[in-house]
């Protein structure tokens, strides 16, 4: 059993918010909120699992995490439950308030938590576990934040106990070390919409899902009490409200489902002695959380009848948590979520899409869904890159890319005047945000954002279109010098006739110079180009739709990293006749023009077998940009 643990805090931030304080002023208010907040919750329940007297939330939480909600633990706790934090009556609401006030920072300064400097936080993790919380964490992927997290983290770690309470994600890690180099890794992943994740540490005592409620004893009591319930002809395993059990209550054993410990014993019995069970009755448990259950979707494949009626499940968010189960019966009545729905048409068309084959909802057989008929399931196919229709379009917008994007990169745009149409228009858009973008590194381009979920005004919307190209290349002009990444690139072609070609280019850039100092921030494009023919064989612009965003942590790793640089414009050395034909014959061969053929020889110093090797490779891998092999 452990001994302590420590709270951590990962939070969805863009740079756009100012460092965190401590907002004194708001602490009394905090306070009333919490204490009427619990006296409704005193007020609306009655009895407990520990004696007389209300019962406590924390009794309700399936893996101890009290700290989470907005409740107090009260005196009619069990000893065996502790509140995170400091030992205190009333711990868990108050650690709460402040939480929300921002004390969970800045209180921790001089004690070894977050915000104390490195020395401080490395004495103060010592041997204790860390716990990560994540309040805007619902809305990233599990598998995308912990890749992310230990991609950049100097030390290896393992997470426990992943888990999404409201809005917020949780895990733990074991020791000081790990939770010393996760805290450095705030503010160093960008997500797909530009924010970055910051990282926050608080300590806690340890969680009560690593204590062990039932002793072995205990467990064979509960197996054989699980024997008796269950039902061998039907496959049906009856344990609506097990808690007041007589053979359990004479024994003194107490198993509340509620609590991740007890749970997770039941399923594990179920799993090695009754793995073909099909119904499963819950009812009556005081379940509010279905996080424990999802283990059900491989320890019991072939389960198709779930009861929980009469539980406290209050979000219809809880059933996705299950949506792997295949069931046709499922009960839900007398439960705070039923209220959520409007009607019962409501009701059927939630449960349908999270269980696609349930036909009995609360013992009543629902019509028949309408649906397709596919036998197997059909996956996306991954992504295949640029897409231009055909090689004569392939090779006029490289051409116009390359010639594009070699003069937006110089310090003077004004040549691009020749790209634009006299009519020629542009507008300029960064993701949308409620906070205030003036600190973050999208600020230069925020301004002249064209979002229409921020402008709703038609005249301004008009405004922020510029007109002329004349106007156009000066806007260009203003904003900041940037190098683009064309390995990066991909196209994509929408439209092509005689008399038009439209076409997106999406990729990665960065800004060189901004008020004379290096900027390190990496960004990500996407820009829709709308053009008409010029010329023999150019394109001029008549649309210019330009999206900028934050890059991703992927992205960013990704970014500049082509293992053959573009070649520079400095004098070319004069070739010997056999390296004139060896050149000659490497560009034949790779199919790339003579300039990058060169560069591939010269890096190999000109040995054609290892050049023609490492171009092989190189291909394969997808590094070669495909301006090399236009000619």
């Amino acid at each position: 059993i452990l001994n302590s643990c420590l709270l951590f805090t990962l939070a969805e931030h863009d740079d756009r918010t100012a460092p965190f304080r401590n907002r004194k002023g708001r602490g009394p208010k905090g306070r009333s909120f919490d204490r009427s907040r619990r006296d409704r919750q005193r007020g609306s329940h009655s009895g407990g699992f520990g004696g007389p007297g209300p019962r406590s939330r924390l009794l309700e939480d399936t893996d101890g995490d009290v700290t989470m909600s907005d409740s107090s633990q009260d005196s009619s706790s069990q000893n065996r439950y502790k509140p995170y934090g400091r030992p205190s009556r009333k711990e868990d609401g108050r650690f709460d308030r402040d939480r929300q006030q921002g004390k969970g920072v800045e209180r921790g300064r001089g004690r070894g938590l977050p915000g104390g400097g490195s020395s401080g936080l490395r004495g103060g993790l010592r041997g204790r576990l860390s716990w990560f919380k994540i309040p805007h964490g619902r809305k990233y992927e599990k598998k995308w934040l912990i890749t992310a997290l230990q991609n950049i983290c100097t030390v290896q770690y393992t997470p426990v106990q992943y888990h999404v309470d409201h809005n917020r994600a949780h895990f733990y890690v074991e020791d000081s070390a790990a939770a010393y180099a996760l805290r450095r890794c705030s503010h160093k992943i960008t997500d797909s919409d530009g924010y970055k994740v910051e990282v926050h540490v608080n300590p806690s005592n340890p969680p009560s899902f690593l204590q062990s409620d039932l002793k072995p004893e205990d467990l064979e009591h509960l197996k054989q009490c699980m024997a008796k319930r269950f039902d061998g002809s039907q496959q049906a395993l009856d344990l609506n409200n097990i808690r007041t059990d007589p053979d359990l209550v004479s024994q003194n054993i107490e198993v509340i489902l509620n609590r991740k410990t007890n749970m997770e014993a039941v399923i594990k019995i179920i799993e090695e002695n009754i793995p073909e069970l099909a119904c499963l009755n819950l009812s009556n448990n005081r379940i509010h959380k279905l996080d424990d259950l999802t283990d059900l979707t491989t320890k019991v494949p072939n389960l198709k009848a779930l009861n929980l009626s009469q539980n406290e499940l209050k979000t219809d968010r809880e059933l996705d948590k299950l949506k792997g189960l295949k069931l046709v019966e499922l009960w839900l009545s007398r439960n705070p979520l039923c209220d959520l729905f409007k009607d019962q048409a409501a009701r059927i068309s939630h449960d349908e899409s999270v269980f696609p084959l349930v036909s009995c909802q609360d013992g009543h057989d629902l019509p028949p869904p309408i649906g397709f008929d596919v036998e197997t399931p059909t996956a996306i196919p991954p992504c295949k890159g640029s897409c231009f229709g055909s090689d004569e379009i392939k090779s006029l917008i490289l051409r116009f890319l390359q010639q594009y994007y070699r003069i937006y990169d110089s310090e003077n745009r004004q040549p691009l005047l020749d790209a634009y149409h006299d009519g020629a228009s542009l507008s300029i858009t960064t993701p949308y945000t409620s906070q205030n973008p003036s600190r973050s590194s999208l600020g230069e381009y925020y301004k002249d954002s064209r979002n229409l979920k921020r402008i709703k005004d038609t005249t301004m919307r008009f405004r922020l279109l510029k007109h002329t190209r004349l106007n156009v290349v000066a806007f260009l002009n203003e904003l900041p010098k940037t190098q683009h990444d064309i390995a990066s690139f991909t196209v994509d072609v929408n439209t092509y006739t005689n008399t038009l070609l439209s076409f997106t280019v999406s990729g990665v850039f960065k800004e060189v110079v901004v008020d004379g100092k290096s900027r390190e921030s990496t960004m990500a494009f996407s820009r829709v180009f709308i053009t008409v023919p010029a010329g023999n064989s150019g394109l001029c612009i008549v649309n210019d739709q330009l999206f900028i965003r934050m890059a991703t942590t992927e992205e960013i790793r990704r970014a500049f990293v082509a293992p053959a640089p573009t070649p520079s414009s400095s004098p070319v050395p004069t070739l010997t006749a056999p390296q004139q034909e060896m050149l000659t014959a490497f560009s034949l061969k790779s199919g790339m023009n003579l300039e990058w053929s060169q560069k591939c020889l010269q890096d190999n110093e000109w040995d054609f077998n290892r050049a023609a090797q490492i171009f092989t490779q190189l291909k394969a891998e997808g590094k070669i940009p495909d301006v090399a092999f236009i000619k």
